[in-house]
């Protein structure tokens, strides 16, 4: 049997996602930053007022985790938490100005990451990568939003 390479498909982007990683925080070791900090500092830095919550979510570790990387990172002067104006229980995390600024650096860190790894690489097949990519998390993140419906309605149903 031909394969076009699909049985390959989570393995090669896996790799790819681990490479372009150990990449970059060769290049960003000299930020001061952590791998945990960096990614955490990115998701603050894109969605300012974020929830300590979500940030666990969003980057796949405990809570409680998240909770010691906050502090640290809220010593070092890199993000600032503040109570929710609705609800002074939930802690909502924001950048400072020391984190904004080297959320650029990282951004351009990235890009340069980015353009190594897509040497060779057309911009239409850049194009079409892109667009597959997004597909493929759309499809999934509608698959995972279905599945969480039927549970809960299965749930209900009990």
């Amino acid at each position: 049997m031909v394969s076009d390479g699909i049985d390959r498909l989570g393995f090669l982007i896996h790799d790819v996602q681990r490479l372009m990683r150990k990449r970059f925080e060769a290049r960003a070791s000299g930020l001061g930053l952590s791998s945990a900090q960096w990614r955490l500092m990115v998701r603050v830095a894109k969605e300012e007022g974020i929830t300590q919550a979500r940030l666990a979510e969003l980057l796949e570790i405990e809570p409680i985790s998240v909770s010691r990387l906050v502090d640290r990172m809220e010593e070092g002067g890199w993000i600032e938490r503040r109570s929710d104006t609705a609800d002074r229980r939930v802690r909502m995390i924001f950048p400072t100005a020391k984190a904004s600024e080297a959320y650029a650096e990282v951004k351009s860190l990235a890009g340069e990451v980015y353009e190594v790894s897509l040497t060779g690489v057309s911009p239409e097949d850049r194009r079409v990568l892109i667009k597959a990519l997004d597909v493929m998390v759309e499809n999934l993140t509608d698959a995972e939003a279905s599945c969480v419906k039927v549970k809960s309605a299965e749930g209900a149903a009990a």
